[in-house]
């Protein structure tokens, strides 16, 4: 997934407490486009033998998909303190939260339900997501958390992240809202 701005692939790195050596990396490209969609583009590289990946289906609204592989994009608007989350997961589904605070929110109504491509090899998983500017929190500063949670065939997840806060692995603290991007 091309766009007009595309970012250099930022490498994800793998939480000290939760390692997996089924994975060579992970690398998503941040872009956008003129008609102001935030493009989002993944890539897992390592042994997808030795992983569990979601299955196709139908693109729908899904439940806890972090509990299973998928990738995640946090966004808040300047410093906050509400942020937005999207969950991607490899069978097509997705998810999309608003917090008005650390933790703090729910469901996020979507009038266009983001765009998700996957495209899998041996030893390559790409999921290209689009995410309408509608959902986009307000404001024209982003600060960006992304993320992936990956499931090995025991069941065991690793967690990755451009940034990773102290302690346990948890995207939605503030200290992994790692990238700002400036939207046209």
């Amino acid at each position: 997934m091309k766009s007009l701005t595309d970012s250099a692939p930022l490498m994800l790195v793998c939480h000290p407490r939760t390692p997996s050596r089924a994975i060579r990396g992970i690398d998503v490209v941040v872009g956008g486009s003129a008609s102001g969609i935030l493009t989002l583009a993944f890539v897992l590289e390592g042994e997808l033998s030795d992983l569990r990946i979601p299955e196709p289906r139908v693109s729908r609204r899904g439940h806890e998909l972090w509990q299973h592989t998928c990738f995640e994009a946090f966004l808040m608007a300047e410093e906050g303190p509400g942020y937005r989350e999207f969950n991607f997961s490899p069978s097509g589904e997705w998810a999309a939260f608003t917090f008005r605070g650390y933790r703090n929110g729910g469901a996020l109504e979507v009038v266009r339900p983001p765009g998700i491509v996957v495209r899998r090899s041996e030893e390559r998983l790409e999921l290209d997501a689009a995410i309408h500017p509608d959902c986009l929190p307000p404001g024209r500063t982003l600060q960006l958390g992304l993320s992936a949670v990956v499931e090995d065939v025991d069941g065991a997840l690793s967690y990755w992240a451009l940034r990773h806060p102290p302690g346990r692995p948890d995207f939605h603290h503030a200290d992994a809202f790692a990238l700002q991007r400036v939207l046209p």
